[in-house]
């Protein structure tokens, strides 16, 4: 079974682009946010039971990432984010998207601060400086209590992607 690592954060604060960079740097798969690739094929506004479609594709689109992963599996999100868009979306979460966040496991997470710049994108809907902070803070509480190793990824595109890979491969000496 590879290590699997997952990017966590706020809207725009570099996940995807981070991901992408690690896999090219550590040469192995990675598995990009689903949700993305869901709601750009919708001809809507996305609502709460398409949640539990694209907590599906994630899933899907991870397990097809472990079977082509030797070492490493990078996971740009997890369930995590769509519990809390759910969340705070609207006001509750599926039971099944729960249960699979408590029956899936990760071997560190990476939580991308919100020290870089908002990009606007379609599909993002919190620029504001306190919402950043706020997404921010409920995404630090569940990597504490998820209780695997993590590390708060903040600085430039290069910065993060050094103190990244660092990071992962300090964690896998003690492996």
């Amino acid at each position: 079974m590879p290590h699997k690592i997952v990017v966590i954060g706020p809207e725009s604060t570099g996940k995807s682009t981070l991901s992408k960079s690690l896999a090219d740097y550590l040469k192995c798969p990675w598995v990009p946010e689903y949700a993305r690739e869901y709601i750009e094929r919708l001809d809507r506004p996305y609502v709460y039971e398409d949640l539990v479609e694209i907590a599906k594709g994630q899933i899907r689109e991870e397990e097809k990432g472990i079977l082509g992963a030797e070492n490493i599996l990078i996971c740009d999100t997890d369930l995590n984010v769509i519990k809390v868009w759910s969340q705070h979306k609207f006001g509750k979460v599926n039971p099944w998207i729960e249960r699979q966040i408590s029956e899936r496991k990760y071997d560190l997470y990476l939580l991308t601060d919100i020290d870089i710049p908002w990009e606007n994108d379609p599909q993002r809907e919190h620029p504001e400086p306190e919402k950043r902070e706020y997404f921010f803070k409920i995404y630090k509480q569940i990597v504490i209590k998820s209780g695997f190793p993590y590390k708060i990824i903040s600085g430039s595109i290069e910065e993060r992607l050094i103190e990244s890979v660092e990071f992962i491969e300090e964690s896998f000496k003690k492996c």
